[in-house]
């Protein structure tokens, strides 16, 4: 028996680089998260099945169900990604944004996923409206709390009064870890002098960023030090990222089910540095969180122009960092 609450997953849109230029398989990608001991497996259907989300081959569903079987893994969230806005040149009517939900909470039973996520920008309306359907196939419904946005913004208030109204308890918090952003990422500043920043003007955006000024601030003393094109872009990344306080889950916890464990670059001495993970385990412990926490690696994206990227290797080392904060059993030295 287990003596730690914290489960340890994979988002297997973590290995999107390796999937898409097809140097592995969907069971390759089992395989490995299994041997991390990331047992719990969070997929976005639109990469992992082609067709989706079209109707699929009934053995598309076997297959997956043989494949959690053979290396003992655990079907945990499916992502779906109701597009309402832009749906067939106009927007989605509500009941067709309903119906739409309902397709995605079946999918999500069949593959045997207890959650599903929807994106941040759905109107809490379409989820309580389909939050009976989703109790009866008992998959319950995420709004994603992803950066900019945060628990204390009017529109996330809104999804947890919402929520808090319908009276359901299969509607709650998919957190992404990336509203925790304490640090620019090193990655993100590397590439962006790569792309033509100069080095004194990333210098200052990313002690700007650590000194929390204001994004508008940064933007025009940008422009002030001539920076434009790329320098520009770099100072707009503030619009989006701040460093929230991880204890501000804490009043959601009984309505947080699943973490997105973003990180864009593990270092070899199992350190990400621009996210607190440390401090965010420790809230999890404080509130009792024993759900799974999912690597969701995005750091091949700011190194694809230059480097080799290997996706497996970065999230092996985040699942190690979490063995370690999570306080799981080391194995003795020596062991058989």
């Amino acid at each position: 028996m287990s003596t730690y609450d914290i489960k340890r997953g994979v988002s297997l849109y973590s290995y999107q680089e390796e999937y898409f230029l097809r140097q592995k398989s969907l069971e390759d990608l089992i395989k490995v998260s299994a041997e991390m001991g990331a047992n719990g497996i969070e997929l976005i259907s639109e990469q992992t099945f082609p067709d989706y989300p079209n109707p699929l081959d009934p053995s598309v569903y076997d297959n997956w169900h043989a494949l959690m079987a053979k290396y003992g893994t655990t079907p945990v969230c499916h992502d779906f990604m109701l597009d309402y806005k832009k749906y067939k040149d106009r927007p989605m009517p509500f009941d067709e944004q309903v119906a739409s939900c309902k397709v995605d909470i079946d999918h999500a039973a069949r593959l045997g996923c207890p959650y599903t996520r929807a994106l941040v920008s759905i109107d809490p309306k379409v989820l309580v409206a389909c939050a009976d359907y989703a109790e009866s196939r008992n998959v319950r419904l995420l709004i994603e709390v992803h950066a900019p946005l945060h628990f204390d913004h009017p529109w996330i208030i809104r999804h947890a009064e919402a929520f808090e109204k319908s009276g359901s308890d299969y509607l709650g918090f998919l957190p992404d870890m990336g509203m925790f952003l304490f640090a620019f990422p090193p990655v993100w500043k590397e590439k962006f002098i790569r792309d033509g920043v100069p080095q004194h003007i990333a210098d200052y955006i990313c002690k700007a960023y650590e000194d929390r000024v204001l994004s508008e601030y940064v933007i025009l003393e940008v422009e002030k030090m001539g920076g434009v094109g790329p320098a520009i872009g770099m100072a707009t990344t503030l619009r989006h990222n701040a460093a929230f306080e991880p204890k501000r889950m804490l009043d959601h916890m009984d309505r947080i089910w699943n973490i997105h464990a973003k990180f864009y670059e593990m270092t070899e001495d199992l350190v990400e540095p621009s996210i607190p993970y440390d401090e965010i385990i420790r809230v999890l412990k404080q509130g009792g969180y024993k759900g799974y926490i999912c690597s969701e690696y995005e750091g091949n994206r700011w190194i694809q122009d230059a480097f080799p990227v290997d996706s497996i290797e970065q999230v092996r080392r985040q699942q190690e960092m979490f063995k370690k904060l999570i306080g799981e059993p080391q194995a003795a030295v020596g062991a058989a």
